[in-house]
């Protein structure tokens, strides 16, 4: 059977982008556009039915509470099942839950336990949804490109994301949040039927295994015997949980005491958005020898949103860092990607990114919901410096290990199959196979809305 990363000689696409590949993009493109405002309009649906930072952090816990749940399963799932079945009712979930969100937002004044619920199911779908999508467009590319596959991807996904943040706190400062949250849920419907026609043909079948807690033991070998992979994860555990309360709580509060409202807070989510598309471009001409050591330098600046919110800087200084800082995390972004899809089997590609997701959002609801007592505590301002400080230094720390320093590109001539012995020494620089030549806000095959791994 013809692989999903080949095309016909006579079409017109790149080789890489086979079927598989373009159903993907497309389904990100339409997720990222319904998804772009789904966030704000959630906190403001908070701050509009007279709830106040802890409110706003209670609610964004509720829906990455689901996800630490349930991951490990939804791993193990895409692993077992065919991701694109999983993948579709994950987004069926995600449907009914936002479209009920957005009845209840527009028909009433919804009470703060009834968003949570939803919220949650929202969540819940995600923790499915996320492991099969990362694996799927993992194996739907191949070869030396894969990089620039996951740069165009992204490209698309992000610049997406552009116009469905600029959009949505435009329209949320229009008609509010429930309508907002309608689109998200429109998007959802359109996504599932276009991922409904993926083809898992060009996977093996899987060999019958020990049960699902064989294979996380399997998945959990295969992270742990990686140094790269599990320093990188536990670094964003922290990150993400900073950087989602700084964006998912303490940035709509400077936005409605400072920038003007949803609309401002919108275009800078939106420059950030438009930075990550200048870095996705970047990296499809570009192919850093050493994968995850130029992803992390380019880390550093990921600490400026946070700096700038906590001064807080003008609205135009505000969206200059953002766009900047999205370039740079955009780099890390693909080259994590293309790290993964060099060094992990095919078959573990699933249960690898649940526990990626897992240890990058495991602390992700304790700091949501401790935001607001964290600013009622130590004010608006510290909060969001002590976030920059933690984002530098654990980049830093990062930077010691030497695995990650060291993990280089392959090509064609000298890489070879990734075995699944779970031991996965990365290629080390200078070594005879070490030849020249890429984690949500972002980050992951489709953030669907998520704060997720920024990368």
């Amino acid at each position: 059977m013809t692989s999903p990363a080949a095309a016909p000689a006579h079409s017109r696409r790149p080789v890489w982008a086979g079927r598989n590949y373009s159903l993907l993009t497309a389904a990100a493109v339409v997720t990222s556009l319904g998804s772009g405002g789904a966030m704000i309009a959630s906190a403001f649906a908070v701050l509009d039915s007279g709830g106040d930072s802890s409110d706003v952090g209670l609610l964004a816990a509720a829906r990455t509470l689901p996800l630490v749940l349930f991951l490990l399963i939804g791993g193990a799932l895409g692993d077992r099942l065919p991701r694109h079945r999983v993948m579709v009712a994950a987004n069926v979930l995600n449907c009914v839950s936002q479209a009920a969100f957005a009845v209840l937002v527009l028909t009433g004044h919804p009470r703060l336990w009834q968003m949570m619920v939803l919220t949650a199911l929202c969540g819940t779908g995600q923790a499915f949804f996320s492991p099969a999508s990362e694996g799927m467009l993992l194996s739907s590319v191949q070869g030396e490109e894969a990089g620039r596959a996951f740069a165009f991807y992204r490209m698309a996904m992000q610049g997406a994301g552009i116009g469905g943040a600029a959009v949505g706190g435009a329209l949320i400062a229009a008609v509010g949040p429930g309508w907002v949250l309608a689109v998200d849920a429109a998007a959802f419907a359109v996504a599932g039927s276009l991922r409904a026609f993926l083809d898992v043909g060009h996977i093996a079948p899987r060999a019958p295994g020990g049960g699902m807690l064989a294979d996380l033991r399997d998945g959990w070998r295969e992270v742990t015997g990686r140094p790269w992979l599990w320093s990188v994860i536990l670094q964003f555990a922290v990150v993400n949980a900073v950087i989602g309360a700084a964006e998912a709580v303490y940035g709509p509060l400077v936005a409605r005491d400072s920038l003007g409202g949803a609309g401002p807070w919108g275009l800078a989510l939106a420059a950030f958005g438009a930075g990550t598309v200048g870095g996705a471009l970047i990296m499809t001409r570009w192919k850093p020898r050493r994968l995850l050591l130029t992803g992390m330098l380019c880390l550093f600046p990921l600490a400026l949103p946070s700096a700038a919110l906590a001064v807080p800087v003008p609205l135009a200084a505000l969206v200059g860092v953002m766009f900047f800082s999205g370039v740079l995390v955009e780099v890390f972004g693909v080259s994590w990607m293309t790290a993964l899809h060099q060094e992990i089997p095919e078959d573990k590609f699933s249960r690898v990114s649940a526990y990626d997701w897992l240890g990058s959002l495991a602390m992700l609801p304790l700091a949501t919901a401790l935001a607001g007592p964290t600013e009622h505590a130590f004010g608006l301002t510290a909060s969001l410096w002590g976030c920059a400080a933690l984002v530098a230094l654990l980049t830093g720390a990062v930077l010691c290990v030497p695995a990650v320093r060291n993990l280089t590109r392959r090509t064609a001539a000298d890489s070879a199959p990734a075995t699944g012995t779970g031991t996965g020494s990365p290629v080390a620089a200078g070594s005879p196979a070490a030849v020249p030549g890429a984690h949500g806000a972002g980050g992951s095959a489709d953030a669907e809305g998520s704060v997720g791994r920024l990368g």
